[in-house]
C-alpha cells in the first residue's frame, strides 16, 4: 500500500483552503506539475458559499478573494497545482494520452463529513498534457457545467459539484471569438476508467496495482482485506455505474461523450460537455455534434456503461489471478453481471416513478408500455411523469396528461392498465401521488433555457437567466408557480437540436 494519504509535514494553517493532498504524493508519472496562467481582468460570476462551507473551506475570504483564487491568478498556499495523466476510448478508438488539457487539479479537502473531495480548475490555462490546446474555457460551457452538475445533485444523482465561475476578461477562439471563463469544480475524484488505461497501455502492471490500491483507499475502503480485493473493486465500481446510468434515464439526461476518460471511477457524473435532457422522448436521441453515429443515444448508454466497466476490467486483469484465463474468467463474470444490476436499478426507479413499489408480473411491460406511447407522440419525458402525479392523485386531472399526446386514445388505454395495477398497491391514492413527486422532478434545466442563460451572458453580459436557473433548479421536485415556465417544454422555434463541447 503506497503513503499516499499520510499528512503533509505542512499543511497550510493560513490558506482559506486547507489542503490535505494525497494525488500529488502517487508516483511522479501519475501527474505532472501545472501551475495556472495568470489572466488580465478576473471577475467572480457566482460563488457556491453553501459548498464551501460544506467543504470546510474559508468562505468569507473565498468570496472576497475569489476572482484571484478562482481565475488562478492567487494559488492558495497549500495548494499542489498539478495535471492528472490518463488515456482513453474516445467513440471507441483508444488515445493512449490524453491527461487533463485544461483541467488543473489544485489539491484535496477533507469536508465536514469526513469526505475526502478534489477542488480542480477548468480552464486556467496549458498543462503538459494540453498539446495543441490553450487550456482555456469560454463562458458558456462555463455555465453549462455549473448549471447542469447542480442540478443533478438537487436531483439526488451522483455528480461533481460547481464551486465558482469566474470571467477572465480574455477572448477564448473557438468557431468565433468568446469570452473566457475557468469553473471551479469539487468531486470525490478525478480519476477515470482511462487512468488506468494510462498505466495499463505502457504496462506498468505495478502502477496499475498501485493505483488501485489507493482507490480502494480513498472510494472504496469496505473492501480492504477481501480475499479478492480488485475483483471485489472491479465489481463495486461496476455496481456503481449500473446504479448511475439508470438514474440518468430516469430523469431523461443524456451525457453525451461517454467516453473511457469521461468515466469517474467513484460512481459520479463527470464532464457535462454536450450532454442535454430529452424534451420529446425518443429513445434513439443524440444532441451532441460531435456523436455522428449515435454511438451514446440516450437508450444506448446502459450498454456503453458496460463497455467502459469491460475497458476497466482490462487493465485490472494481472491483478485478479496469475493464470491468465481464470483473470478473464473472472472479470466476464463481473462484466456479464452488468446488465442484470443496471436493469435491476432501472426498473426500481421506473416503476417508482409510476407509483409501483410491490413486485407484479408484468410490471416491467407496463412501463415498456408507456415509454412506446410516449415515444408515439412524441410526449414531453418531465412533463408526462409529473403530470402523471396528478392522475395518480385524481382522474380528473387526466386532461392535462392526455394533452401531452397527439392520440389521446394511447394514453387513455395505458391509463386504465395502470390504474387497475396502482389499486393493488397498498398506499393509498394520496400517499402514492405524493411518493411519485420526490422521483418526477417538475423542473430539469431544459435545454433551451441553458442556451438562453448562455447567450444573455455571453451578449450582454447579463447573468440574470443563469441566476434563475439556479434558484428553480436547486428545488426541483417542489412545484414553484412563480417559475412555472421553466417546467414547459420548448417551443418550435426554442428547440435545441446540437450541444457542443467547448474544447
Amino acid at each position: 500500500m503506497n503513503n499516499s494519504f499520510a499528512s503533509p509535514a505542512a499543511r497550510a494553517a493560513t490558506s482559506p483552503i486547507p489542503f490535505d493532498n494525497s494525488y500529488a504524493r502517487l508516483p511522479a508519472h501519475f501527474h505532472a506539475s501545472a501551475n495556472p496562467t495568470p489572466v488580465s481582468e478576473p471577475w467572480l460570476i457566482k460563488f457556491n458559499r453553501a459548498l464551501a462551507t460544506e467543504l470546510g473551506l474559508d468562505a468569507d475570504t473565498l468570496e472576497r478573494d475569489g476572482a484571484a483564487i478562482f481565475s488562478g491568478n492567487a494559488v492558495p498556499e497549500g495548494a499542489e497545482p498539478l495535471g492528472m495523466a490518463y488515456a482513453g476510448h474516445q467513440f471507441g478508438q483508444f488515445v493512449p494520452l490524453l491527461g487533463d488539457g485544461r483541467a488543473i487539479l489544485l489539491g484535496e479537502v477533507i469536508d465536514r463529513n469526513g469526505v475526502r473531495r478534489d477542488i480542480q480548475l477548468k480552464g486556467a490555462g496549458k498543462t503538459p498534457y494540453s498539446r495543441r490546446g490553450d487550456g482555456r474555457a469560454a463562458l458558456g460551457p462555463v455555465l453549462r457545467e455549473y448549471i447542469v452538475s447542480e442540478s443533478m445533485h438537487a436531483l439526488g444523482i451522483p455528480a461533481t459539484r460547481a464551486l465558482a465561475a469566474v470571467v477572465t476578461g480574455e477572448p477564448v477562439y473557438r468557431e468565433r471569438v468568446l469570452p473566457g471563463a475557468v469553473f471551479t469544480r469539487v468531486a470525490a475524484s478525478h480519476i477515470r476508467v482511462g487512468t488506468f488505461q494510462f498505466l495499463a497501455a505502457r504496462g506498468d502492471t505495478e502502477g496499475v496495482k498501485t493505483l488501485a490500491d489507493y482507490v480502494i483507499e480513498r472510494h472504496y475502503p469496505e473492501i480492504k482485506g477481501h480475499a479478492r480485493a480488485y475483483l471485489a473493486l472491479l465489481e463495486a465500481v461496476t455496481e456503481r455505474q449500473a446504479s448511475l446510468i439508470a438514474r440518468w434515464l430516469c430523469v431523461g439526461f443524456i451525457h453525451g461523450v461517454m467516453n473511457t476518460d469521461n468515466c469517474a471511477i467513484s460512481g459520479e457524473t463527470i464532464d457535462f460537455g454536450p450532454c442535454a435532457f430529452l424534451d420529446a422522448y425518443d429513445p434513439a436521441k443524440v444532441f451532441s455534434s460531435i456523436d455522428q453515429g449515435g454511438r451514446y443515444a440516450y437508450a444506448s448508454q446502459p450498454a456503453i456503461g458496460q463497455w467502459n466497466m469491460a475497458r476497466l476490467a482490462e487493465t485490472l486483469l494481472p491483478l485478479l489471478d496469475q493464470e491468465p484465463s481464470e483473470a478473464v474468467n473472472l472479470a466476464n463474470d463481473v462484466i456479464a453481471g452488468y446488465g442484470p444490476r443496471f436493469q435491476s436499478h432501472w426498473l426500481a426507479g421506473m416503476k417508482a416513478k409510476i407509483g409501483l413499489h410491490s413486485e407484479e408480473d408484468g410490471d416491467l411491460e407496463l412501463v415498456q408500455g408507456l415509454l412506446t406511447a410516449m415515444h408515439r407522440n412524441e410526449a414531453d419525458f418531465t412533463l408526462t411523469f409529473r403530470r402523471l402525479c396528478d392522475a395518480a392523485e385524481s382522474s380528473a386531472s387526466d386532461g392535462a396528461l392526455r394533452e401531452l399526446f397527439s392520440d389521446p386514445a394511447d394514453i387513455d388505454a395505458w391509463l386504465s392498465a395502470w390504474r387497475e395495477r396502482t389499486g393493488r398497491e397498498p398506499l393509498s391514492v394520496a400517499q402514492t401521488a405524493s411518493a411519485m413527486r420526490t422521483v418526477n422532478p417538475a423542473f430539469v434545466p431544459r435545454n433551451h433555457r441553458i442556451e438562453q442563460a448562455i447567450r444573455a451572458a455571453e451578449d450582454d453580459c447579463d447573468f440574470s437567466l443563469f441566476e434563475a436557473l439556479l434558484t428553480v433548479l436547486s428545488k426541483p421536485y417542489e412545484d414553484q408557480p412563480g417559475f412555472a415556465a421553466y417546467a414547459a417544454p420548448p417551443q418550435p422555434q426554442e428547440e435545441v437540436l446540437r450541444t457542443f463541447c467547448g474544447t
